[in-house]
């Protein structure tokens, strides 16, 4: 069974950080794309950012630019978001996907195109 498994949510104060993992279950990292995506309460579904597993190009929400760093470490076949300097507006559940992808353009943040998503994992900023 394909799927994807999310960890690294919590509760953070504002101005701290969080990683979170992804985690594919049943395929490789080969030749896809991977995103993370967000959704409050109330809120339209966001992207966050994505990353091309073949050749690791990136691509960023214009929210996120500048805090969120996203990687891949193919041989643990894990995909990282890095966030850093967070604020009560990143509260959300976070969900990544994937969509198969040649890496020859930048991976999209549209998820309406992605095939497989986790089950998210709530990331909460709060004092």
């Amino acid at each position: 069974q394909l799927q994807l498994v999310e960890s690294g949510g919590g509760l953070v104060q504002p101005g701290g950080s969080l990683r979170l993992s992804c985690a594919p279950s049943g395929f490789t990292l080969d030749y896809r794309a991977i995103g993370w995506f967000r959704q409050a309460p109330g809120m339209e579904r966001e992207g966050v950012s994505c990353i091309s597993s073949s050749t690791g190009t990136t691509n960023y929400g214009d929210s996120v630019k500048g805090r969120v760093t996203i990687s891949r470490d193919n041989a643990k076949n894990t995909v990282y978001l890095q966030m850093n300097s967070l604020k009560p507006e990143d509260t959300a559940v976070y969900y990544c996907a994937a969509v198969p992808w040649d890496g020859g353009i930048i991976c999209p943040l549209r998820g309406s195109l992605y095939d497989y998503w986790g089950q998210g994992t709530q990331v909460t900023v709060s004092s």
